[in-house]
């Protein structure tokens, strides 16, 4: 008989060896939707460890065994992604490289074909940064309206221009020290179908951890500087996260079906899978790193 995973909790509090090192990618899976797919990829950057949090047990493909822990969380529920950013946040040691996504969505940044995550936060963190600001990239299916399928990984597309950013409102008036907000894509095309607070594309996806940090629901840090696009004095390396969520909740919502059946437009362009194509379209940023 096989032992069920244990809850992401009951296993924080064991003080598991796997989060003395990082960085280590959090895999929110939310659906059974390209799950292999999402932790190939993501270990293929070279993080250590992956945990894989749904609400079900998963099969891990083979040779993914000794990187990718399964673990029982509700990945469906509102705001899962910020408790368990929290909570791993709390077991991990100070200073531990964490990103979070979800399944069906895949980190790229500058030379990801070739440098591995570890070299992209090493030079990071040597530019004084505790965290990166990542900005993703919707991915639809084009042929959706034939298929009634949102996701097919061989005929992607994103919107390749249209995307823009606002100054970052300040709670007391005015605006926040070199914080955006970024929009565009099928989310801004679409806006009438998309919720205020889950239109900008912005959020910190690789941040270190740090006693006392908590993520809100809405994707930002209580801490102003990880929220930050780069620091004072020079632009810093960004990352994007190319998703296929936002298609799959649209197609999965009946009122939204046909939506998602017809998300390409005029800016739609092939999704090439390599960073270089972000690079050249100004999505991701190498900042100094060459």
């Amino acid at each position: 008989m096989t032992t069920p995973p244990p809850r992401l909790t009951d296993w924080l509090r064991r003080n598991p060896a796997e989060l003395s090192r990082g960085p280590i990618a959090l895999i929110l899976c939310e659906d059974r939707v390209l799950i292999p797919e999402t932790l190939h990829h993501h270990a293929g950057l070279g993080f250590r460890h992956i945990l894989a949090l749904s609400p079900e047990p998963l099969d891990i493909p083979q040779d993914l065994a000794s990187r990718v822990i399964c673990l029982i969380w509700d990945a469906r529920a509102p705001g899962s992604h910020a408790a368990a950013v929290n909570a791993v946040n709390d077991a991990a040691p100070a200073g531990t490289w964490i990103y979070y996504g979800f399944n069906a969505e895949f980190l790229f940044y500058p030379f990801c074909e070739t440098r591995s995550v570890g070299e992209l936060l090493t030079f990071h963190a040597e530019e004084r940064r505790d965290a990166m600001l990542a900005c993703t990239v919707d991915l639809y299916n084009p042929d959706a309206a034939q298929t009634g399928a949102a996701v097919d990984p061989d005929a992607a597309q994103f919107d390749g221009y249209g995307y823009f950013s606002l100054g970052r409102r300040a709670a007391g008036g005015g605006f926040e020290e070199r914080q955006i907000d970024i929009f565009g894509g099928p989310r801004w095309r679409h806006e009438d179908h998309i919720p205020p607070a889950s239109r900008p594309l912005n959020r910190p996806a690789l941040f270190r951890s740090a006693p006392g940090l908590r993520l809100s629901a809405d994707h930002r840090f209580d801490r102003a500087e990880y929220n930050t696009l780069s620091c004072p004095w020079h632009h810093n390396l960004t990352a994007a996260v190319a998703s296929f969520r936002l298609a799959k909740g649209l197609m999965a919502n009946p009122g939204t079906r046909e939506v998602a059946r017809h998300l390409t437009g005029p800016a739609s362009v092939d999704f090439q899978w390599h960073s270089q194509q972000l690079l050249d379209l100004g999505l991701i940023e190498s900042g100094q790193w060459f």
